[in-house]
């Protein structure tokens, strides 16, 4: 199944319902939003299903984006998708695994200026990923987090504060800023 992006772009889904992409009309919100501030940046795709966000970022001049999924097929279509859309100077990492095991010991790159997490909603990675977030963050950072709207989520998690909550339709972002300091 293909799905377009920025640019009329068409990348490849993984069949079946096991991955549910964000809502196109979500991710151009999401990267008005973000308008100006995402060339050059780093950006991790936590969860990443199909790769979209990330390749939106790619899209948008992020220098760098790692994405971590745990469907090998998934991350397979990632690699292709991200692939097609890196221009020149930019990089990416797709890595297979389990978010949970993978950030609990640590991801072993450079903090990120973006991290955006978008979990199954029904998984249950909401409470025990969060805690987990802010050692990936760059001081200022910002974690966006995709959600059900109408779903609660704590304002802060350690040393990030909810500084934004948008909805549109079904899904929502939640958009958390890192308040630690530069050393």
């Amino acid at each position: 199944m293909g799905l377009r992006i920025s640019g009329k772009r068409t990348l490849q889904t993984p069949a079946g319902r096991g991955t549910r992409p964000t809502p196109g009309r979500v991710r151009q919100a999401l990267f008005n939003i973000l308008q100006g501030q995402v060339k050059d940046c780093r950006w991790l795709d936590l969860c990443c299903g199909a790769g979209t966000v990330g390749a939106e970022a790619l899209c948008y001049g992020a220098a760098f984006v790692a994405g971590i999924e745990i469907a090998a097929p998934a991350c397979r279509l990632i690699q292709a998708n991200w692939a097609k859309v890196a221009q020149p100077g930019q990089s990416f990492q797709v890595i297979q695994g389990d978010a949970r095991k993978l950030l609990s010991r640590g991801l072993g790159l450079d903090p990120f200026d973006y991290v955006y997490f978008d979990p199954p909603h029904d998984a249950g990675l909401y409470a025990p990923l969060l805690p987990l977030i802010p050692p990936l963050l760059k001081p200022g950072g910002t974690l966006i987090v995709e959600h059900r709207s109408g779903q609660k989520l704590p304002e802060q998690v350690g040393s990030l504060l909810r500084v934004d909550q948008r909805a549109y339709g079904q899904t929502a972002l939640a958009f958390y800023r890192n308040l630690e300091e530069k050393l």
